[in-house]
């Protein structure tokens, strides 16, 4: 069944520069400015039990600092205390404290399995925050930068479950109604398939919803879950808050689709807590049912009968399950086996190859049913208002990084393409040219290569710079060519050089480990356990 269009990245030639000579290494000092932190940065390191690269990627590479897109050179982080503090530049001359513009409710020092906490800007006055306990936080800021309309408060906050992080949020308003969307990130356990890592990614797409002016409360109206096998390196919502907009080494698929929990609430509390009895996935051909058994069960123990539209599954002389199956099976053919981490697999042959069964006892409510990723494939198509239906395979494309280039607009991401680095702006609206190649930086996809140790990547808003900096120390810059002061030749082509790409080197005062870098049209933020460093990389005078 086709469920999405393939799709290409087109490449705008005028943006290509095939005779780009090269960057030259200038000696000219980046001035750079120091400041000591208060207190030291609220670093999560992995656990023994986090040791995955899935772990790495999400946990151990996470950016520690914040950039606020919607107000240009305002930077946060979360420190030991608890403390969300704020640097706003508008004088690089004349620095002032980081400030503290909100403290954690949550002591996060008593909680031993938490993650980093985690926020997102949301919109000019709203930002979601997670103190990696597993509480969402919404905040009203008021508009952040202006003295006197500025303070942060918790318009809602919830346990959401196991611990996550934020990767994304959009706030919407419609008809008066406002909402606020974001996604989670989580990496979970793998109870039922061991194959592999032992874990998956689990993106959970969150709505939360304050329904008329005067109802001020703010509660989850829809959960969205979606499973994959690696984390994405960019996952978005679309602005209009229909769509997600993933990135990914490995494809995900919805797991669970627009539970609204307002039609919900009724329901036993008990009843949504309750394990379930047993598993059942399905494919065009089958059904695997797996059930758990009690200790000290043995073979023979187990009675187990296949009717052409009935099963009767019993163990210890206990009736376990019983019931007319929703279609026919091939009874003589259906077999059940014991697994070694003591489940009980039960195989039914479908009589109606490609028929999909949306229970598998008809009426019984015991049981989960979990999509693989053929059965996600081939429900796709009723999933096309939740998610873009337009398939890219990037190939060899190695993504390098995102940036915010219009807080309004979904994050750009950078790819390689051959030896240059090609920036793309995401179009949801748009369904003849979704992703629009907005920049280039000259062999910058082959100059990152030769970086073994670097740990982030970032690009000015305006496009005008590219800077990496390893894990240690060390920050490289590259900058956009520009016309030459003198003349110049290319002794080689024997040809005049209009233009020069310079390269610079910066190298910090510290030998603490980089923990979050950002960039903004006129300055690198770099950030240590201890302190935050400012290069001034703007030439504007």
């Amino acid at each position: 069944m086709e469920v999405a269009a393939n799709c290409s990245l087109r490449v705008k030639r005028p943006l290509l520069d095939p005779r780009f000579e090269g960057y030259k290494l200038s000696l000219e000092p980046l001035p750079c400015y120091q400041l000591e932190l208060d207190a030291a940065v609220a670093e999560v390191k992995l656990r023994d039990d986090q040791y995955t690269l899935e772990h790495m990627h999400a946990f151990g590479m996470y950016n520690y600092l914040h950039c606020d897109s919607w107000y240009q050179d305002s930077v946060y982080y979360v420190d030991s205390l608890g403390r969300i503090m704020n640097l706003t530049v508008m004088l690089d001359t004349a620095l002032g404290k980081p400030r503290e513009v909100f403290r954690l409710p949550t002591d996060l020092i008593a909680y031993d399995n938490r993650l980093c906490a985690s926020m997102h800007f949301t919109s000019s006055t709203w930002v979601t925050l997670s103190d990696g306990t597993g509480r969402l936080y919404l905040i009203g800021t008021g508009e952040r930068g202006n003295s006197a309309s500025e303070k942060w408060e918790i318009m809602f906050n919830e346990e959401l479950g196991n611990p996550f992080i934020i990767i994304h949020s959009i706030s919407l308003l419609k008809a008066e109604e406002h909402s606020i969307a974001t996604l989670l990130l989580r990496i979970e356990k793998e109870e039922l398939d061991m194959k592999g890592s032992g874990f998956y990614v689990s993106l959970e797409w969150v709505t939360i919803n304050k329904k008329s002016k005067d109802k001020k409360k703010y509660e989850i109206t829809k959960r969205n879950i979606l499973r994959g096998k690696s984390v994405p390196h960019y996952a978005a919502i679309e602005p209009n808050g229909n769509g997600l907009m993933i990135v990914s080494y490995k494809s995900f698929t919805f797991v669970q689709v627009g539970q609204n929990l307002e039609e919900s609430k009724d329901e036993d509390m008990s009843e949504k807590i309750k394990e379930p009895l047993y598993y059942w996935q399905q494919t065009e051909d089958d059904l695997t049912v797996t059930i758990s058994l009690p200790e000290d069960c043995t073979k023979e123990d187990i009675q187990i009968q296949f009717l052409p539209d009935h099963v009767n599954v019993v163990l210890k002389g206990q009736r376990f399950l019983e019931g007319n199956l929703y279609s026919s099976i091939d009874h003589e053919s259906s077999t059940w086996i014991i697994k070694e981490n003591n489940s009980l697999e039960i195989s039914l042959i479908k009589k109606n190859e490609g028929l999909t069964w949306p229970e598998l006892v008809v009426g019984d409510k015991q049981g989960e049913f979990i999509r693989d990723s053929a059965q996600c494939a081939a429900i796709a198509e009723r999933l096309m208002h939740l998610t873009s239906d337009e398939l890219v395979n990037l190939g060899s494309n190695q993504y390098l990084f995102s940036v915010i280039v219009d807080p309004k607009e979904m994050p750009c991401f950078c790819l390689r393409h051959d030896v240059d680095a090609l920036l793309w702006q995401p179009h949801s609206g748009n369904q003849d040219d979704m992703w629009e190649h907005i920049a280039t930086f000259n062999a910058l996809g082959y100059v990152q290569a030769s970086k073994r140790d670097k740990k982030f990547f970032a690009c000015a808003p305006n496009y005008s710079y590219a800077a990496l900096c390893e894990c240690l120390r060390r920050v490289f810059i590259y900058r956009q060519p520009t016309p030459m002061p003198t003349v110049l030749y290319n002794r080689k082509e024997g040809r005049q050089v209009g233009q020069v790409a310079k390269q610079q080197v910066a190298s910090l005062e510290t030998s603490d480990p980089i923990l979050g870098f950002q960039a903004t049209n006129e300055r690198l933020f770099v950030l240590t356990t201890k302190n935050l460093f400012l290069i001034k990389v703007s030439t504007e005078n």
